[in-house]
């Protein structure tokens, strides 16, 4: 019991120290850098809604036709070797790359330029790093074992082996999760350099302590967010490890079939990244900002609007996720536990969570690209520099996004039920809550991308 008071309280200094650099609001969603925010699209709303249940309904019933087990297990299944394991001095190289990057975005977020479009700090956080790398993690894959700074550090540091103690499982990554995109979201890190090292240097202290105190593959592996988001987001990749360090070459969504989870809490953590996602768009479309002054006309207090949002939603996506669960087993019917077809069914969800940061930071990351060039080569100087404006005609790559990571979802989930069932019209009829909460996922995010941006309410 003291060791988990001690592991609360740390988290919980490192929290407060987050929001107490934050108090200054954020003008809007993005900060600065909003000027690389989407365009609402000229294609009717309710048709685009209406096209992308129909395709993803559609795309069920085509999937439902593909009924020849040895036929989907070869596709799933299916490896082709691309590469040996990396040499020790090229991973030792990435890791000091990961450090100096690190080191340089502490440094600039200091003594940089106050201008947000030039200071290295937020440029690369925010368009290199959120955006950039990590649709790298799931169109290619996962570098970020490699590249992670502070596995680095620990590595040169000596760890006290602490037990953790697994009955946490996920849930303090899923908490993890929920408190840096609400942080990001209400505070001003995209517009006040200073603002983002402090938090930068806050969050390097829990996670070093931390993985001193339980160990590097048991933090990182257990309890980080950032790591286990990208881990996820890997299984997404065409490009895979093997268990030799060896890459590979499969169909992409390929490992989503693999039983990749050990509970439900690791299934919360799975539609925690979704969630976040849809959050980060919603909280910027005139519908959350009509929602919001009307809670606050009702007495709701606005310092609890966004905290309240982000649980409240979380709360609402993972509860409908677990009642699919339950219903799969009607559906089906099976006497296999509703606990272990919500962890079976989770990892498809992945590459809708894909398809929709595709959607929302394709656009931001591209028109971002000079900023992100100038902050490299110009660390220190105010550039002023341009953004690249894209086409009108990109809201379609937005809604292609959305609706390729969802048309994959459910492949992925049809081939897990086959693996999972031994009855065809049983494997077929376990999917039928699944498909419809996936459904319900592509309405909220090709609407969200249908939406303008605008700033956010009550915290300016």
């Amino acid at each position: 019991m003291g060791r988990r008071t001690r592991w609360s309280g740390l988290v919980g200094v490192a929290l407060a120290a987050l929001v107490a650099v934050a108090t200054r609001p954020a003008l809007a969603h993005g900060g600065s850098l909003g000027g690389a925010a989407r365009e609402s699209l000229t294609v009717p709303t309710w048709l685009m809604l209406a096209t992308g249940g129909a395709v993803v309904g559609a795309s069920f019933l085509l999937a439902s036709f593909a009924t020849d087990r040895e036929a989907v297990d070869a596709l799933v299944d299916r490896r082709w070797t691309v590469g040996l394991p990396a040499p020790t001095a090229l991973r030792w190289a990435a890791g000091a790359l990961g450090v100096v990057v690190l080191v340089g975005i502490v440094v600039t977020g200091f003594v940089g330029p106050s201008d947000p479009l030039s200071n290295p700090a937020v440029v690369i956080v925010w368009a290199g790093w959120w955006a950039g790398f990590a649709m790298s993690t799931y169109l290619l894959g996962n570098a970020w074992p490699a590249l992670n700074p502070w596995r680095t550090v620990v590595a040169a540091l000596p760890e006290l082996g602490r037990t953790y103690r697994w009955r946490f499982g996920a849930w303090p990554s899923v908490a993890g999760l929920l408190a840096l995109v609400w942080i990001e979201v209400v505070s001003p890190l995209a517009d006040e350099p200073p603002v983002l090292a402090v938090t930068v240097v806050a969050y390097s202290v829990v996670t070093l302590a931390g993985a001193v105190v339980y160990g590097t593959e048991t933090w990182f592996g257990e309890v980080d967010p950032v790591a286990r988001v990208f881990r996820y987001y890997g299984a997404v990749a065409p490009i895979g490890r093997g268990d030799d360090g060896s890459l590979s070459l499969r169909l992409p969504g390929a490992a989503l079939t693999s039983d990749l989870l050990d509970g439900v809490d690791d299934a919360a953590f799975v539609v925690a990244i979704l969630w976040v996602t849809t959050f980060d768009g919603f909280v910027a479309t005139p519908a959350w900002r009509d929602l919001a002054r009307g809670l606050v006309g009702l007495g709701y207090p606005p310092a609890l609007l966004y905290p309240g949002a982000m649980i409240a939603g979380f709360a609402l996506f993972l509860g409908v996720y677990l009642l699919a669960s339950r219903l799969a087993r009607r559906t089906a019917p099976t006497y296999v536990a509703s606990a272990t077809l919500a962890r079976r069914f989770a990892p498809p969800l992945l590459a809708i969570a894909a398809g929709y940061h595709v959607a929302h930071f394709l656009g931001y990351f591209l028109s971002l690209i000079p900023a992100l060039f100038a902050a490299v080569t110009a660390p220190l100087a105010t550039v002023n520099p341009g953004l690249i404006v894209v086409p009108g005609w990109f809201g379609g790559v937005a809604i292609a996004g959305v609706l390729g990571g969802h048309l994959l979802a459910i492949l992925a989930a049809h081939a897990t039920a086959f693996d999972l069932f031994p009855g065809r019209l049983q494997a077929i009829r376990s999917q039928y809550p699944f498909i419809a909460v996936m459904i319900g996922y592509t309405m909220a995010s090709l609407w969200i991308v249908t939406r303008p941006d605008v700033p956010l309410p009550y915290l300016s």
